[in-house]
């Protein structure tokens, strides 16, 4: 009965009031466009971000040889130390809980000729497993290289998307031949186009791969480049770093602790401090959406204390008749919510409007659409946008409950 009365003094305080309730549901639905869209575009940038993060794999560590700068068992410092080919497989027996070891032998002078289109480009020779490892998904209709293409030296190819458009234009390279430093190879597929945030050897579209063993064949080099390990779970990577620090330092000779012997490039330290970064980044426009947010709160409760300032004689006879301090409290209660829910109802809608349609927007071939991504709204902006609509609407409506409340029915009738 009691919330019968109250929402019954709501609904026709509110039908009196129209215009002002209309201006109060417009600053919150704005408010509420605001901050939805603020973090919907600091989602997708975060989504993007991530994406092109694992474009170039996840769980890596990317090691080059260097030299050592501490003595070790009767011998100097400053020897260098060089892994070669064979030692991947030597890793792979010495540390069995990697989810994969791969070399790379790096070629950026190679002669590549098809028909009369000649360029010098980047050949990387290389383990069947990077294909999965560094994401090299082909486009239908072709294939990475697998175990028996390296056991055989096969004279297999696999070129990056950009330079398959350079040596053969709009056509479809698979199945064709083409001149490597004179040696015919056999394209079997094409790179897939993919976002990458990171490389350490330039972008990965633009090079081409064989097999490890059918590079060593031809240009009788054994020395890696680089060296990389892939982890099952990132919490993994100290401990597998350390034990592959061990395994070459019992071959070749040097202190496993020894910081300068490898170059390393851990991508699970870098991924996390990515997250944080982004993390960050939303909290920051999560912020500016809620203040933003707030301005339309605040003008919830300045139209509230203006209905209360209005409203004083009534609410003194009210009050002088006998009327409880809920009645009197509960339809401004009521009135700031139901405004803010309002707002934030048609805020919402607006909201996905607008990121559907963002989201209908084309971003291939412009660099700038592609690293921002397309916004995205998520259960998380939902839940923290309604949390604090709720915190403003109840703060909006309490205040000047409050003051209602307080009114001595003696002074509304002196009051003018």
């Amino acid at each position: 009965m009691r919330m019968k009365l109250i929402f019954q003094l709501f609904i026709r305080a509110s039908q009196l009031q129209k215009k002002r309730a209309v201006l109060t549901v417009a600053a919150i639905a704005w408010g509420t466009v605001a901050i939805l869209l603020l973090l919907s575009f600091g989602e997708g940038l975060k989504n993007q971000m991530m994406r092109g993060r694992r474009g170039m794999g996840e769980n890596l560590a990317v090691i080059w040889p260097g030299e050592t700068s501490m003595a070790w068992k009767g011998l100097p410092a400053g020897r260098p130390v060089r892994p070669i080919a064979d030692d991947v497989d030597y890793l792979r027996k010495k540390l069995p809980d990697l989810e994969a070891v791969l070399g790379e032998i790096h070629n950026w002078g190679v002669v590549m000729t098809n028909g009369r289109t000649t360029i010098t480009g980047h050949l990387i020779g290389t383990n069947w497993i990077y294909g999965e490892v560094r994401n090299h998904i082909p486009q239908p209709g072709g294939r990475f290289f697998n175990p028996l293409d390296e056991a055989e030296k096969t004279r297999v190819i696999f070129l990056g998307d950009k330079l398959s458009e350079k040596l053969y234009g709009k056509e479809n390279p698979v199945g064709k031949t083409l001149l490597v430093d004179s040696s015919p190879y056999l394209v079997i597929g094409v790179m897939k186009p993919k976002l990458q945030m990171g490389n350490y050897a330039g972008m990965e579209n633009d090079h081409a791969v064989i097999p490890i063993t059918t590079y060593v064949g031809q240009y009788s080099q054994q020395r890696l480049n680089n060296l990389v390990l892939k982890v099952k779970n990132p919490k993994d990577m100290p401990r597998a770093l350390k034990e592959f620090k061990e395994a070459l330092g019992t071959k070749y000779r040097f202190n496993p602790e020894d910081p300068k012997v490898f170059g390393i490039w851990d991508t699970v330290k870098n991924s996390m401090t990515m997250n944080n970064i982004m993390v960050g980044l939303q909290l920051f426009l999560g912020i500016i959406g809620a203040l933003t947010l707030l301005i339309g709160g605040i003008g919830v409760a300045n139209i509230m204390y203006a209905v209360v300032k209005e409203k004083t004689r009534e609410i003194g006879i009210q009050m002088a008749m006998g009327a409880r301090s809920s009645w009197i409290t509960g339809p401004f209660v009521l009135q700031g919510l139901l405004y803010t829910l309002l707002g934030g109802v048609l805020g919402l809608v607006i909201s996905v409007v607008i990121v559907t349609l963002l989201s209908l927007v084309p971003t291939e071939g412009n660099q700038a659409l592609e690293l921002m991504g397309k916004p995205a709204l998520s259960w998380q902006i939902g839940f923290a946008t309604a949390a604090i609509l709720g915190l403003i609407g109840i703060l909006a409506g309490y205040f000047p409950a409050r003051r209602a409340a307080a009114v001595d029915p003696a002074e509304t009738l002196r009051y003018e």
